[in-house]
């Protein structure tokens, strides 16, 4: 037997985890194998809804790590295509639930729904897989108290908003762990070597990957199975450039290794100032010396 949820789940975020716990859950009480059924592309980017503005929280493979370090047994990806965005809830149901994955029991998050009948309402949806012999159960609205307004129920979309802001310490509270950047690291300039500040420059392995605003940031940095304290500049470097290009730049604190061509985690802890351009090269090195004393004070607190 099998127990099911069905979503893009970007970010697995801790609305997202409410469902995810509670199939883990039923799924050791009935002995059942506990399965996710996910989708990529992410629909918007398939069907064109602002697809040029569109960006994630979670790629693939991280969403997939996420969910598998939960206790999911299985994690299932269907590809997205308009042809499978067609699908009624009864089609979706009949070909993946119950032909494909063998589904017995349904969880749905509290405004979950399949299939493209627009007009049906969540409790329409549960009473057809009910009539199709798939027991359902539904997860209430996850709420969390972020500190500095009202209790908001979490979602993908209040996220994004948070990272877009730079605020990132918010945005890594309603996601359960750190915002988090990763990609290989590539050659650059070397500007800020020569500056006394050796940075790492990333290339994002999703290009789509949500960037937080241009700034300064406090952040912890993993490299070859190690935790570093670091400072990560995003933004177009306006005091030594010409100010177009964006790019990633991580100073890690007490650390001198040649690590071009290898991997790199930045998780983001807190947002120290927007990038600005500076009078002078001596005026930009004092701001730095500042940044990085900032960051070791804060981060020394935090594992």
């Amino acid at each position: 037997m099998v127990v099911a949820c069905t979503g893009f789940f970007d970010g697995v975020h801790l609305g997202h985890r409410s469902v995810i716990d509670k199939v883990c859950t039923l799924a050791k009480e009935r002995g059942c194998k506990s399965l996710v059924i996910t989708f990529w592309p992410h629909p918007r980017a398939v069907l064109q809804q602002d697809a040029v503005n569109f960006r994630l929280i979670t790629s693939l493979e991280e969403k997939v790590e996420l969910l598998t370090s939960m206790g999911i047994d299985s994690v299932e990806v269907i590809p997205f295509t308009r042809e499978f965005a067609r699908l009624t809830t009864r089609d979706f149901f009949q070909k993946y639930l119950i032909d494909k994955y063998g589904v017995n029991y349904f969880v749905v998050g509290y405004d979950h729904r399949v299939g493209s009948d627009k007009t049906q309402s969540q409790q329409e949806m549960l009473e057809i897989a009910e009539s199709m012999n798939i027991k359902t159960l539904r997860v209430e609205e996850f709420h969390k108290d972020i500190g500095i307004e009202s209790e908001i129920v979490i979602s993908s979309t209040k996220i994004r908003e948070r990272v877009s802001l730079g605020q990132v310490d918010v945005a890594s509270r309603l996601l359960g762990y750190n915002y988090s950047l990763s990609g290989v690291v590539v050659s650059g300039e070397k500007l800020g070597r020569k500056l006394g500040f050796p940075t790492a420059n990333i290339k994002l392995y999703e290009p789509l990957k949500l960037l937080p605003k241009d700034g300064v940031y406090a952040v912890k940095v993993l490299f070859n199975g190690k935790r570093y304290c670091g400072i990560t500049n995003i933004g177009t470097r306006p005091t030594v450039s010409l100010g177009v290009q964006k790019s990633i730049e991580t100073h890690i604190l007490d650390f001198n290794e040649q690590i071009y061509g290898l991997d790199l985690k930045v998780e983001f802890i807190k947002r120290i100032r927007d990038e600005k351009k500076f009078d002078s090269i001596e005026k930009l090195i004092e701001q730095l010396t500042q940044d990085r004393e900032y960051a070791s004070k804060l981060l020394s607190f935090i594992d």
